[in-house]
């Protein structure tokens, strides 16, 4: 093994250096300010996901308060992590310098990568968790020694507190077992005493969303009318096609795993592949949920690869020199490593009439936060101490909410409420709301709450998402009814 990490060593350092570029430059997306401000209310569940990446926060905070580059620290060792582990993989089954090399080469040279392992999200940790499962899984499956399957059953468990779609990958590796190996695998004790691990690791989340009327079900629905139903039936198929370079290397790697005798014990985790990717597929999952199952069929890829190419050297570098170059132009599309007016440029955008630009959704997200929260700062400061006591901050959206608690700790501002996601979880907040500084919420719900209110600011932002440019800003007085009274009536809302 000690031979290898050189070259194990090198790919990593190359990763973390180009997230060191990318990882500080615009601001926190939405998600990110919602991660962090879960991780001040520390649980077994969300109503958005499971309790890991709250956790996470909470560590991320502690060591580097809310710094972007502290926070997006651990993505990005995840993502490192993964580097790594498919490195170790194509070295278990059997793969030496070569297939070392192109497994590490793999991850860098998948674009898609370099955001899911930027962003402070459960992404980065669910692809973690998937490469550990198949890591351990294929041990398993080498050495039929049942503590690797504990191992696995581990990986999932503490994968599925991170995001629940592993739940699919642990469907598929029992279903894969049974096909296999039959009788033997289900007459083994410690196939179902690793079941009881995982479900003694996971019941405090299941408790939870019991005792919280399974708010995740109605995510999932409200998912599947907004985004999901959208979807043509082969969008999830056409994802997979945009990165062509290592789709090559993938699908070697799924016709090793079923037609190369020379290391046909592993041919359950073929069909764990192909499975996730059926289940995937039928459910109408987004493109991305199966970017996590690639890690280990590059290493399949480049063991296979490094066997048919073991006399042809040149010719293999040279291919792999020129679509590397190719692959690393494309990587500012992934990970902002350019200053956003050099980001532009690269992009050959052009403004809008009204002098906006049309970013990328994810990059669009970063911006504009920073300006919402200064504007209500110098809103709240002009207040009285006495009219302080008695204000409420009320955000639209849960982007807005995350900015005014994370963003917000710099001004001192009070903590947020908002009805959207998690945040109704939190309440209409601590002091009487008489007086309410409204952030992104329009006139006429305003008017049907408060009897007295004045629009102060029009929030703008060249940058940001739509939904995020002219955002109204309103200071609101005698309120109607209080948010206490309305409070319970608005979870019909928490996903809208």
């Amino acid at each position: 093994m000690k031979k290898y990490w050189p070259i194990i060593l090198g790919l990593s350092l190359f990763k973390l250096l180009i997230h060191c570029l990318g990882n500080q430059n615009y601001g926190f997306h939405r998600d990110e300010l919602l991660h962090l401000s879960v991780s001040k209310h520390l649980d077994w569940g969300y109503m958005e996901f499971p309790p890991f990446i709250a956790v996470v926060g909470k560590l991320s905070h502690f060591l580097f308060g809310y710094s972007l580059f502290g926070t997006r620290l651990f993505p990005t060792l995840a993502g490192i992590a993964i580097l790594i582990l498919c490195c170790k993989i194509a070295i278990e089954i059997g793969g030496k310098k070569k297939a070392v090399f192109l497994a590490g080469l793999s991850i860098l040279i998948f674009i898609a990568f370099y955001r899911n392992h930027m962003l402070f999200q459960p992404v980065a940790f669910d692809q973690l968790f998937w490469t550990i499962s198949f890591y351990y899984f294929i041990r398993f499956l080498k050495t039929q020694q049942n503590h690797y399957l504990v191992y696995t059953g581990l990986a999932l468990a503490i994968g599925f507190l991170n995001k629940y779609t592993i739940f699919i990958l642990l469907l598929s590796i029992v279903l894969s077992l049974i096909l296999t190996q039959g009788k033997k695998i289900l007459q083994n004790k410690w196939f179902y005493l690793t079941g009881l691990i995982a479900l003694i690791i996971v019941l405090p989340n299941f408790i939870w969303q019991i005792t919280h009327d399974f708010p995740i079900l109605k995510h999932f629905q409200k998912l599947n009318e907004i985004q999901l139903e959208q979807l043509d039936a082969f969008d999830f198929v056409k994802n997979q096609l945009h990165a062509p370079f290592t789709l090559f290397l993938a699908l070697i790697g799924v016709w090793t795993l079923f037609f190369d005798t020379s290391i046909s014990q592993y041919k359950a985790v073929g069909f764990t592949f192909i499975l996730v990717f059926l289940l995937m597929w039928g459910l109408k999952s987004k493109g991305y949920y199966f970017y996590a199952a690639y890690p280990v069929v590059f290493a399949f890829g480049a063991y296979k690869l490094e066997k048919i190419t073991a006399n042809r050297n040149v010719i293999l570098y040279s291919v792999l020199g020129c679509i590397t170059v190719l692959s690393f132009y494309f990587i500012p599309k992934s990970i902002p490593i350019l200053p956003i007016k050099k980001y532009i440029a690269y992009e050959k955008l052009e403004p809008q009439e009204n002098g906006r630009y049309l970013l990328t959704s994810d990059y669009a997200d970063m911006f504009g936060w920073e300006e919402q929260v200064a504007c209500i700062a110098s809103i709240y400061n002009l207040l009285s101490e006495e009219e302080k006591q008695k204000c409420v901050l009320l955000a639209e959206n849960y982007g807005e909410a995350g900015a005014l608690s994370i963003l917000g700790e710099k001004y001192n501002l009070p903590e947020p409420v908002c009805s959207h996601g998690s945040f109704w979880l939190w309440g209409s907040g601590t002091t009487s709301g008489e007086i309410v500084i409204t952030l992104g919420i329009e006139k006429p719900v305003i008017g049907k709450v408060f009897r007295e209110y004045q629009l102060l600011k029009i929030i703008q932002h060249k940058y940001a998402i739509d939904e995020e440019n002219n955002i109204p800003v309103y200071l609101c007085k005698q309120p109607k009814i209080t948010l206490k009274e309305i409070w319970p009536t608005l979870e019909s809302h928490v996903f809208d």
